[in-house]
């Protein structure tokens, strides 16, 4: 998976490890497009540790997360 950083403007990818961590030297916050992490579904679950959540998109172009 590939993703952004804010250092970079949103432009240049950084490969990822599966955690979703930049592998680069310095730790910057990482940007995931919410189009990428739905990838064209209006809800999606996501697994953290032995708990699950749901992600949604709302028709009012929101984002909610429920455990």
């Amino acid at each position: 998976m590939f993703v952004s950083s804010p250092a970079s403007g949103g432009h240049a990818a950084a490969p990822s490890t599966e955690t979703g961590h930049a592998t680069s030297a310095r730790q910057a916050e990482v940007e995931i497009d919410s189009l990428r992490l739905l990838q064209g579904q209006r809800e999606v679950r996501i697994r953290h540790g032995n708990e699950w959540y749901r992600l949604r998109h709302t028709r009012n172009d929101k984002l909610i997360l429920t455990k």
